[in-house]
Protein backbone atom coordinates (compact mmCIF):
# COMPACT_ATOMS: atom_id res chain seq x y z
CA UNK A 1 0.00 0.00 0.00
CA UNK A 2 1.51 3.34 -1.14
CA UNK A 3 1.94 6.14 1.57
CA UNK A 4 -0.28 9.10 0.31
CA UNK A 5 1.55 12.70 0.44
CA UNK A 6 0.20 14.90 3.19
CA UNK A 7 -3.06 17.14 2.60
CA UNK A 8 -1.61 19.94 1.36
CA UNK A 9 0.59 18.76 -1.18
CA UNK A 10 -2.80 16.46 -2.32
CA UNK A 11 -4.67 19.67 -2.12
CA UNK A 12 -2.10 22.09 -4.21
CA UNK A 13 -4.03 23.69 -6.94
CA UNK A 14 -3.07 22.90 -10.62
CA UNK A 15 -4.64 25.56 -12.74
CA UNK A 16 -5.40 29.42 -11.44
CA UNK A 17 -8.84 28.53 -11.64
CA UNK A 18 -8.44 26.18 -8.51
CA UNK A 19 -5.64 28.81 -6.86
CA UNK A 20 -7.72 30.70 -3.72
CA UNK A 21 -6.93 34.02 -2.36
CA UNK A 22 -4.70 36.41 -3.68
CA UNK A 23 -7.50 38.00 -5.99
CA UNK A 24 -5.59 41.73 -6.26
CA UNK A 25 -3.08 39.76 -8.34
CA UNK A 26 -4.77 36.46 -10.22
CA UNK A 27 -8.35 37.51 -10.31
CA UNK A 28 -9.45 38.76 -13.79
CA UNK A 29 -7.75 41.40 -15.31
CA UNK A 30 -5.12 41.19 -12.32
CA UNK A 31 -1.98 42.11 -13.17
CA UNK A 32 -0.20 38.45 -13.07
CA UNK A 33 -3.27 37.15 -14.51
CA UNK A 34 -2.75 39.21 -17.67
CA UNK A 35 0.89 38.44 -17.44
CA UNK A 36 0.42 34.72 -17.92
CA UNK A 37 -2.59 34.56 -20.41
CA UNK A 38 -0.34 35.97 -22.29
CA UNK A 39 2.00 33.66 -22.03
CA UNK A 40 4.84 36.83 -21.41
CA UNK A 41 6.30 36.84 -17.99
CA UNK A 42 9.13 38.56 -16.51
CA UNK A 43 10.89 38.21 -13.43
CA UNK A 44 9.13 38.34 -10.26
CA UNK A 45 9.29 37.90 -6.55
CA UNK A 46 6.64 37.01 -4.46
CA UNK A 47 6.41 38.57 -0.47
CA UNK A 48 3.86 37.08 1.93
CA UNK A 49 3.89 35.34 4.66
CA UNK A 50 3.88 31.66 4.71
CA UNK A 51 1.43 29.09 3.46
CA UNK A 52 -0.51 31.89 0.83
CA UNK A 53 0.28 30.14 -2.18
CA UNK A 54 3.85 31.57 -3.49
CA UNK A 55 5.49 28.05 -4.22
CA UNK A 56 2.16 26.91 -5.97
CA UNK A 57 1.89 30.05 -8.39
CA UNK A 58 4.99 29.58 -9.21
CA UNK A 59 4.64 25.94 -10.28
CA UNK A 60 0.85 26.92 -11.75
CA UNK A 61 2.75 29.25 -14.23
CA UNK A 62 5.37 27.19 -15.34
CA UNK A 63 2.80 24.71 -15.80
CA UNK A 64 0.25 26.91 -17.86
CA UNK A 65 3.47 28.68 -20.00
CA UNK A 66 4.43 25.14 -20.53
CA UNK A 67 7.57 26.39 -19.14
CA UNK A 68 10.85 23.84 -17.85
CA UNK A 69 10.66 24.58 -14.30
CA UNK A 70 14.07 24.49 -11.97
CA UNK A 71 13.85 25.24 -8.08
CA UNK A 72 16.08 25.95 -5.42
CA UNK A 73 16.06 26.20 -2.05
CA UNK A 74 18.32 29.26 -0.54
CA UNK A 75 18.71 27.70 2.39
CA UNK A 76 20.69 24.75 0.78
CA UNK A 77 22.17 26.04 -2.37
CA UNK A 78 25.16 27.63 -3.17
CA UNK A 79 26.74 29.71 -5.95
CA UNK A 80 27.84 26.32 -7.95
CA UNK A 81 24.48 25.17 -7.67
CA UNK A 82 22.64 28.62 -8.97
CA UNK A 83 25.06 28.67 -11.72
CA UNK A 84 24.61 24.59 -12.78
CA UNK A 85 20.63 25.33 -13.12
CA UNK A 86 21.44 28.64 -15.03
CA UNK A 87 23.43 26.14 -17.56
CA UNK A 88 20.83 24.17 -17.99
CA UNK A 89 18.76 26.96 -18.48
CA UNK A 90 20.67 28.21 -20.90
CA UNK A 91 20.77 25.17 -22.88
CA UNK A 92 16.54 24.50 -22.33
CA UNK A 93 16.10 28.68 -23.64
CA UNK A 94 18.22 27.63 -27.45
CA UNK A 95 16.59 24.55 -27.94
CA UNK A 96 14.41 23.90 -30.45
CA UNK A 97 11.74 21.75 -28.40
CA UNK A 98 11.52 24.67 -25.96
CA UNK A 99 7.75 25.65 -25.16
CA UNK A 100 8.62 29.22 -23.09
CA UNK A 101 11.41 30.25 -21.23
CA UNK A 102 12.93 28.24 -18.68
CA UNK A 103 11.72 29.72 -14.80
CA UNK A 104 13.69 29.30 -12.00
CA UNK A 105 11.57 29.62 -8.56
CA UNK A 106 13.98 30.51 -5.11
CA UNK A 107 12.45 29.57 -2.34
CA UNK A 108 13.36 31.74 0.71
CA UNK A 109 15.11 33.98 -1.47
CA UNK A 110 16.22 36.42 0.86
CA UNK A 111 18.21 33.50 2.09
CA UNK A 112 20.91 34.49 -0.48
CA UNK A 113 23.84 36.51 0.03
CA UNK A 114 25.13 39.01 -2.17
CA UNK A 115 27.42 36.55 -4.42
CA UNK A 116 24.86 34.71 -4.73
CA UNK A 117 21.87 36.98 -5.65
CA UNK A 118 24.65 38.85 -7.94
CA UNK A 119 25.18 34.80 -9.47
CA UNK A 120 21.41 35.66 -10.93
CA UNK A 121 21.94 38.78 -12.56
CA UNK A 122 23.25 38.22 -16.17
CA UNK A 123 20.50 35.42 -16.96
CA UNK A 124 18.23 37.44 -15.35
CA UNK A 125 19.12 40.47 -17.53
CA UNK A 126 19.64 38.61 -20.98
CA UNK A 127 16.43 37.22 -20.43
CA UNK A 128 17.85 33.45 -20.19
CA UNK A 129 15.77 32.81 -17.70
CA UNK A 130 12.56 33.81 -15.99
CA UNK A 131 13.74 34.13 -12.37
CA UNK A 132 10.57 34.18 -9.83
CA UNK A 133 11.89 33.91 -5.95
CA UNK A 134 9.55 33.37 -2.72
CA UNK A 135 10.31 35.72 0.50
CA UNK A 136 8.69 36.23 3.81
CA UNK A 137 11.42 39.14 4.42
CA UNK A 138 11.21 42.93 2.56
CA UNK A 139 13.07 42.46 -0.31
CA UNK A 140 13.54 46.10 -0.06
CA UNK A 141 16.00 44.78 3.10
CA UNK A 142 17.10 41.39 2.12
CA UNK A 143 17.10 41.39 -2.06
CA UNK A 144 20.16 43.44 -3.38
CA UNK A 145 19.22 46.50 -5.38
CA UNK A 146 20.26 45.67 -9.08
CA UNK A 147 18.09 42.31 -8.78
CA UNK A 148 15.63 44.41 -7.34
CA UNK A 149 15.48 46.88 -10.30
CA UNK A 150 15.23 43.43 -12.80
CA UNK A 151 12.19 42.05 -10.78
CA UNK A 152 9.28 43.30 -9.85
CA UNK A 153 7.60 42.80 -6.57
CA UNK A 154 4.58 41.56 -5.66
CA UNK A 155 2.77 41.48 -2.13
CA UNK A 156 0.63 38.05 -1.30
CA UNK A 157 -2.03 38.38 1.76
CA UNK A 158 -3.12 36.20 4.47
CA UNK A 159 -5.99 34.00 3.79
CA UNK A 160 -8.98 35.64 5.03
CA UNK A 161 -12.14 33.54 6.83
CA UNK A 162 -14.13 33.64 3.23
CA UNK A 163 -10.62 31.86 1.96
CA UNK A 164 -9.95 29.58 4.27
CA UNK A 165 -13.81 28.25 4.15
CA UNK A 166 -13.45 27.73 0.41
CA UNK A 167 -10.10 25.67 0.95
CA UNK A 168 -11.72 23.77 3.93
CA UNK A 169 -14.85 23.35 1.82
CA UNK A 170 -13.07 21.79 -1.16
CA UNK A 171 -10.72 19.45 0.63
CA UNK A 172 -13.91 17.93 2.44
CA UNK A 173 -15.72 17.32 -0.84
CA UNK A 174 -12.64 16.94 -3.08
CA UNK A 175 -9.76 14.79 -1.45
CA UNK A 176 -9.43 11.07 -1.94
CA UNK A 177 -9.21 10.54 1.74
CA UNK A 178 -11.59 13.34 3.50
CA UNK A 179 -14.45 12.59 0.77
CA UNK A 180 -14.87 8.96 1.73
CA UNK A 181 -15.12 10.58 5.50
CA UNK A 182 -18.30 11.62 7.57
CA UNK A 183 -17.29 14.97 8.14
CA UNK A 184 -19.62 17.29 9.75
CA UNK A 185 -18.87 21.01 10.34
CA UNK A 186 -19.98 22.57 13.25
CA UNK A 187 -18.17 25.43 14.11
CA UNK A 188 -14.68 26.91 12.42
CA UNK A 189 -13.49 29.46 14.48
CA UNK A 190 -10.93 28.12 16.20
CA UNK A 191 -9.63 26.12 13.00
CA UNK A 192 -9.12 29.72 11.78
CA UNK A 193 -7.73 31.24 14.02
CA UNK A 194 -5.32 28.68 14.56
CA UNK A 195 -4.64 28.99 11.11
CA UNK A 196 -4.09 32.52 11.14
CA UNK A 197 -4.30 32.63 7.46
CA UNK A 198 -2.06 30.20 6.27
CA UNK A 199 -3.34 27.58 3.71
CA UNK A 200 -0.72 25.14 4.48
CA UNK A 201 -1.52 25.31 8.59
CA UNK A 202 -5.46 24.96 8.04
CA UNK A 203 -4.74 21.65 5.80
CA UNK A 204 -2.32 20.70 8.44
CA UNK A 205 -4.79 20.83 11.42
CA UNK A 206 -7.46 18.99 9.36
CA UNK A 207 -5.21 16.68 8.35
CA UNK A 208 -4.05 15.89 11.86
CA UNK A 209 -8.23 15.84 13.17
CA UNK A 210 -8.42 13.21 10.89
CA UNK A 211 -5.60 10.90 11.36
CA UNK A 212 -7.03 11.62 15.27
CA UNK A 213 -10.34 9.53 14.14
CA UNK A 214 -10.55 6.10 14.20
CA UNK A 215 -11.44 4.55 10.64
CA UNK A 216 -15.44 4.44 10.07
CA UNK A 217 -15.62 6.99 12.84
CA UNK A 218 -17.19 10.42 12.01
CA UNK A 219 -15.02 13.41 11.90
CA UNK A 220 -16.38 16.34 13.48
CA UNK A 221 -14.79 19.69 12.99
CA UNK A 222 -15.60 22.17 15.91
CA UNK A 223 -14.16 24.66 17.90
CA UNK A 224 -14.26 21.95 20.58
CA UNK A 225 -12.76 19.35 19.18
CA UNK A 226 -10.15 21.69 17.09
CA UNK A 227 -8.42 23.31 20.68
CA UNK A 228 -8.54 20.13 22.35
CA UNK A 229 -6.70 18.19 19.88
CA UNK A 230 -3.82 21.13 19.10
CA UNK A 231 -3.38 21.07 22.61
CA UNK A 232 -2.67 17.12 22.68
CA UNK A 233 -0.51 17.76 20.01
CA UNK A 234 0.62 21.33 19.69
CA UNK A 235 3.79 21.36 17.25
CA UNK A 236 1.77 18.50 14.78
CA UNK A 237 -0.07 21.70 12.42
CA UNK A 238 3.47 23.61 12.30
CA UNK A 239 6.80 21.99 11.42
CA UNK A 240 8.83 24.69 11.15
CA UNK A 241 7.99 27.10 14.22
CA UNK A 242 3.98 27.56 14.50
CA UNK A 243 5.23 30.17 17.37
CA UNK A 244 6.90 32.52 14.99
CA UNK A 245 4.46 34.90 13.46
CA UNK A 246 2.65 34.79 16.97
CA UNK A 247 5.25 36.16 18.97
CA UNK A 248 6.76 38.53 17.04
CA UNK A 249 3.23 39.65 16.94
CA UNK A 250 3.07 39.91 20.75
CA UNK A 251 6.92 41.47 20.89
CA UNK A 252 5.57 44.22 18.25
CA UNK A 253 2.10 44.90 20.35
CA UNK A 254 3.91 45.15 23.73
CA UNK A 255 6.53 47.41 22.65
CA UNK A 256 3.97 49.53 20.90
CA UNK A 257 1.90 49.33 24.13
CA UNK A 258 4.79 50.56 26.32
CA UNK A 259 5.02 47.22 28.32
CA UNK A 260 8.93 46.47 28.78
CA UNK A 261 8.62 43.56 30.92
CA UNK A 262 6.28 41.93 28.38
CA UNK A 263 8.52 43.22 25.52
CA UNK A 264 11.81 41.43 27.20
CA UNK A 265 9.95 38.38 27.52
CA UNK A 266 8.68 37.94 24.40
CA UNK A 267 12.30 39.22 23.42
CA UNK A 268 13.69 36.18 25.14
CA UNK A 269 10.94 33.84 24.07
CA UNK A 270 12.46 34.59 20.51
CA UNK A 271 16.48 34.47 21.65
CA UNK A 272 15.73 30.97 23.34
CA UNK A 273 13.49 29.68 20.33
CA UNK A 274 16.70 30.81 18.20
CA UNK A 275 15.25 33.19 16.23
CA UNK A 276 17.52 35.14 13.50
CA UNK A 277 18.77 38.16 15.78
CA UNK A 278 18.80 40.02 12.65
CA UNK A 279 15.16 39.29 11.92
CA UNK A 280 14.13 41.25 15.63
CA UNK A 281 16.70 43.84 14.94
CA UNK A 282 14.79 44.79 11.74
CA UNK A 283 11.64 44.42 13.45
CA UNK A 284 12.61 47.53 15.97
CA UNK A 285 13.81 49.44 13.33
CA UNK A 286 10.36 49.29 11.71
CA UNK A 287 9.19 49.78 15.52
CA UNK A 288 11.26 53.10 16.36
CA UNK A 289 9.98 54.57 12.61
CA UNK A 290 6.15 53.26 12.87
CA UNK A 291 5.06 53.67 16.69
CA UNK A 292 7.58 56.30 18.24
CA UNK A 293 8.33 58.62 15.21
CA UNK A 294 8.76 61.87 16.21
CA UNK A 295 7.78 61.74 19.83
CA UNK A 296 11.39 60.47 20.20
CA UNK A 297 13.19 60.93 16.95
CA UNK A 298 16.48 58.94 18.40
CA UNK A 299 14.57 55.95 19.17
CA UNK A 300 15.06 55.63 15.43
CA UNK A 301 18.71 55.93 16.11
CA UNK A 302 19.13 53.62 18.68
CA UNK A 303 17.39 51.18 16.62
CA UNK A 304 19.22 51.42 13.77
CA UNK A 305 22.23 51.29 15.34
CA UNK A 306 21.43 48.24 17.25
CA UNK A 307 20.80 46.98 13.79
CA UNK A 308 24.63 47.46 13.09
CA UNK A 309 25.68 46.16 15.99
CA UNK A 310 24.05 43.00 15.95
CA UNK A 311 25.80 42.24 12.92
CA UNK A 312 28.95 43.27 13.92
CA UNK A 313 28.60 40.83 17.30
CA UNK A 314 26.43 38.32 16.40
CA UNK A 315 25.21 36.14 19.35
CA UNK A 316 24.84 35.23 22.52
CA UNK A 317 26.49 39.05 23.22
CA UNK A 318 24.08 40.58 20.88
CA UNK A 319 20.78 39.73 23.25
CA UNK A 320 22.05 42.80 25.51
CA UNK A 321 22.16 45.74 22.84
CA UNK A 322 18.71 43.85 21.78
CA UNK A 323 17.01 44.20 25.01
CA UNK A 324 18.75 47.91 25.70
CA UNK A 325 17.03 48.67 22.28
CA UNK A 326 13.87 46.85 23.22
CA UNK A 327 13.24 48.74 26.91
CA UNK A 328 14.19 52.32 25.02
CA UNK A 329 11.26 52.03 22.44
CA UNK A 330 8.48 50.35 25.17
CA UNK A 331 9.08 53.18 27.41
CA UNK A 332 9.69 56.54 24.80
CA UNK A 333 6.53 58.30 23.86
CA UNK A 334 4.60 57.25 20.95
CA UNK A 335 3.79 58.87 18.26
CA UNK A 336 2.34 57.16 14.48
CA UNK A 337 1.68 60.58 12.73
CA UNK A 338 4.79 60.05 10.38
CA UNK A 339 3.15 56.74 9.33
CA UNK A 340 -0.14 58.69 9.20
CA UNK A 341 0.93 61.39 6.94
CA UNK A 342 2.80 58.60 4.35
CA UNK A 343 0.05 56.75 3.98
CA UNK A 344 -2.39 59.45 3.44
CA UNK A 345 0.03 61.10 1.06
CA UNK A 346 0.15 57.79 -0.94
CA UNK A 347 -3.86 57.35 -0.90
CA UNK A 348 -4.00 60.79 -2.63
CA UNK A 349 -1.57 60.23 -5.41
CA UNK A 350 -3.33 56.92 -5.60
CA UNK A 351 -6.75 59.42 -6.64
CA UNK A 352 -4.96 62.26 -7.97
CA UNK A 353 -2.47 60.52 -9.89
CA UNK A 354 1.03 62.51 -11.45
CA UNK A 355 -0.08 66.13 -10.77
CA UNK A 356 2.01 68.44 -11.96
CA UNK A 357 5.10 70.05 -10.62
CA UNK A 358 4.05 73.88 -10.28
CA UNK A 359 6.58 76.30 -12.37
CA UNK A 360 8.21 78.17 -9.55
CA UNK A 361 9.35 74.33 -8.06
CA UNK A 362 10.47 73.13 -11.41
CA UNK A 363 14.49 72.71 -12.21
CA UNK A 364 16.11 75.25 -15.07
CA UNK A 365 18.97 73.30 -16.26
CA UNK A 366 18.50 75.04 -19.66
CA UNK A 367 17.83 78.31 -21.30
CA UNK A 368 14.73 77.00 -22.57
CA UNK A 369 13.06 75.83 -19.31
CA UNK A 370 13.67 79.36 -17.88
CA UNK A 371 12.47 80.69 -21.01
CA UNK A 372 8.88 78.59 -19.79
CA UNK A 373 8.67 80.13 -16.63
CA UNK A 374 10.77 76.94 -14.84
CA UNK A 375 11.89 78.14 -11.53
CA UNK A 376 10.88 81.75 -11.98
CA UNK A 377 9.30 83.39 -8.77
CA UNK A 378 10.42 80.63 -6.55
CA UNK A 379 11.84 82.35 -3.18
CA UNK A 380 14.99 81.23 -1.55
CA UNK A 381 13.90 80.56 2.18
CA UNK A 382 17.76 81.03 3.52
CA UNK A 383 17.22 84.98 2.04
CA UNK A 384 14.62 85.58 4.62
CA UNK A 385 14.43 85.88 8.60
CA UNK A 386 14.15 82.98 10.54
CA UNK A 387 14.49 81.03 6.82
CA UNK A 388 11.25 80.77 6.11
CA UNK A 389 9.07 82.29 3.62
CA UNK A 390 5.60 81.52 2.88
CA UNK A 391 5.12 80.17 -0.63
CA UNK A 392 3.04 77.35 -2.64
CA UNK A 393 4.68 73.73 -2.16
CA UNK A 394 1.80 71.20 -3.44
CA UNK A 395 0.42 71.07 -6.63
CA UNK A 396 -2.79 73.64 -7.30
CA UNK A 397 -4.96 71.27 -6.94
CA UNK A 398 -3.51 70.18 -3.52
CA UNK A 399 -2.72 73.54 -1.90
CA UNK A 400 -3.83 73.73 1.55
CA UNK A 401 -4.07 69.97 2.04
CA UNK A 402 -2.90 68.90 5.04
CA UNK A 403 -1.58 65.03 5.52
CA UNK A 404 0.75 65.08 8.77
CA UNK A 405 -1.38 66.12 11.98
CA UNK A 406 1.00 66.22 15.17
CA UNK A 407 0.24 63.94 17.46
CA UNK A 408 -0.51 64.73 21.63
CA UNK A 409 2.94 64.42 22.64
CA UNK A 410 5.48 66.99 23.96
CA UNK A 411 7.79 66.95 20.54
CA UNK A 412 5.27 66.98 18.38
CA UNK A 413 3.32 69.74 19.88
CA UNK A 414 6.36 71.83 19.64
CA UNK A 415 7.08 71.44 16.12
CA UNK A 416 2.97 71.93 15.26
CA UNK A 417 2.95 75.43 17.28
CA UNK A 418 5.86 76.49 15.23
CA UNK A 419 4.49 75.35 12.05
CA UNK A 420 1.42 77.39 13.57
CA UNK A 421 3.81 80.26 13.42
CA UNK A 422 5.03 79.82 10.13
CA UNK A 423 1.96 79.55 8.34
CA UNK A 424 -0.14 81.09 10.10
CA UNK A 425 -2.50 78.14 10.28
Amino acid sequence: MSILPPLPERMRPKTLDDYVGQEHLVGQGAVLRRMIESGQVSSFILWGPPGVGKTTLAKIIANTTRSAFHTLSAVTSGVKDVREVLDRCRAESTSMFSQGRPILFIDEIHRFNKSQQDSLLGAVESGTVTLIGATTENPSFEVIRPLLSRARVYTLRPLEAPQLSQLLNRAVTTDEVLSRRNVTIESTDALFRFSGGDARKLLNILDLLEQSVGHGEPLVISDKVVTERLQENPAAYDKSGEMHYDIISAFIKSVRGSDPDAAVYWLARMIAGGEDPEFIARRLVILAAEDIGLANPNALLLANTTFDVIKKIGMPEGRIPLSQCTVYLATSPKSNSAYLAVDAALAEVGRSGDLPVPLHLRNAPTSLMKEMGYGADYRYAHDYPGHFIAQQFLPDSLDGTRFWNAADNQAELKLAALQQQRWKR
